[in-house]
């Protein structure tokens, strides 16, 4: 029994909107960040990320860098482009790429459903990176960066939602990628209440993509709540900004791979070794994109080939039947010796959204051999997280990115 609710959001006037969404402050470094907020004075990446409003050599943790951001907050709030909303509301929020949309509702869990599973998690959070938006967090005394979460989809919110989305929209805009942002308000009392209850009848919400955020979130509830030994539980920081996608209008992309050299072998030893596990076809020059689950490409020496697992490898289990799993199970490991691919410097991750030339420019230029994956579904993440367990490392990619600074939420 989920529990989302409506909140009262400060969020941006409708005519710069557009200039002060953001992307998400991890998808950037230091040089990236300070010439987006350069280039967009208005950009809510100035209060995500604010070391970029000192020297590069300022220590990005040091606290004068928090209060910058709090500071930078109240500056917005006063001249007038971020706006109280006066009220609790929920919102439709539709992000459409590439022709292809995906509707979003967007409110606040309960950090009691994150602390009792029913907000399930799939991925290990570390903790030097939960300290930085702890610290955001409290003393911006706000939520600036909305939670991916992910649900089965409910027939009596995707009503409402349908019914609000033929209204005019509260912002409607073409961010600088090519990625169009549609906001729709929902007030209404018995749409609030429809959606609220709709939820309560849902027994499982999945974090999508932002476990760093949630945790950092749920901690400064925690923290709050020591701090007010007499805490209600309606209390703002006992909630957490979110934008909750049904399953069935999410589409996982690729999180591919590529290897600095291959372990010492030849190309003959190479592919004699894979195909102790898999069925290898070379392809040719073309390349190739996996259609099915169990399917890898590959790429090597100017030519890909079709990596197919063999039945004798593939596994029922959510975690070990993952194709990630199997690659890394399989070849990664026991071929190339690549043990942890999360410091493991003779590997490197290329989101789908740079599609398959991509792997060819970096196994000719810096690496020498990439993998191009079939995307683990949704489903798929449902299962791990049901079975409480964990999915390796780089395991999916979601495109679009939510756009920070649209929806922030004040924790009193």
């Amino acid at each position: 029994m989920a529990t989302i609710r409506p909140f009262n959001a400060l969020r941006p006037r409708e005519d710069v909107a557009s200039k002060v969404a953001a992307l998400p402050y991890d998808v950037y470094n230091r040089e990236e960040a300070l010439q987006e907020v350069l280039k967009e004075p208005l950009s809510f990446l100035k209060i995500d990320r604010a070391e970029t409003q000192f020297d590069m050599d300022f220590n990005p943790y040091d606290a004068k860098v928090y209060e910058k951001a709090k500071d930078l907050l109240q500056e917005m709030i006063e001249e007038g482009i971020l706006v109280k909303e006066g009220k609790d509301c929920y919102y439709v929020y539709e992000l459409t790429m590439n022709g292809r949309s995906q509707t979003g509702l967007v409110g606040c869990a309960a950090i009691d459903d994150y602390l009792n599973n029913v907000v399930k998690k799939h991925e290990k959070t570390r903790e030097d990176k939960e300290i930085d938006r702890i610290k955001h967090v409290d003393i911006c005394n706000a939520q600036t960066g909305p939670i991916f979460l992910a649900y089965r989809s409910q027939e009596t919110i995707n009503q409402v939602v349908e019914g609000i989305k033929k209204e005019p929209p509260l912002y409607d805009f073409i961010a600088p990628d090519g990625v169009k942002h549609t906001v729709w308000k929902i007030d209404k009392t018995s749409d609030l209440v429809t959606i609220y209850t709709g939820f309560k009848s849902i027994q499982s919400i999945y974090i999508a993509d932002g476990h760093h955020r949630t945790a950092s979130a749920v901690k400064v509830g925690l923290k709050r709540r020591e701090e007010n030994p007499g805490y209600t539980g309606n209390e703002e920081f006992n909630f957490f900004l979110s934008v909750l996608f049904p399953h069935d209008q999410l589409m996982i992309l690729d999180y591919n791979r590529v290897v600095k050299d291959l372990n010492g072998h030849s190309k003959e030893e190479f592919l004699t070794q894979a195909a102790n596990s898999f069925l290898v076809e070379e392809m040719g020059a073309e390349p190739f994109k996996p259609s099915e689950k169990g399917t890898f490409g590959m790429y090597l020496e100017g030519v890909w080939y079709k990596l197919t697992a063999k039945d004798e490898i593939r596994s029922t289990d959510p975690v070990e039947g993952l194709d990630v799993a199997l690659l890394q199970n399989q070849l990664l490991t026991p071929v190339l010796n690549i043990k942890d691919i999360r410091t493991d410097k003779r590997i490197d991750f290329v989101g789908g959204i740079r599609g398959l030339k991509e792997l060819e420019k970096r196994a000719n230029r810096d690496m020498k051999l990439a993998f191009s994956m079939f995307p683990t579904s949704i489903d798929e993440l449902f299962a791990v997280s049901d079975a409480g367990q964990l999915m390796p490392p780089k395991s999916t990619w979601f495109e679009p990115k939510l756009r920070s600074g649209l929806f922030i939420h004040e924790l009193g």
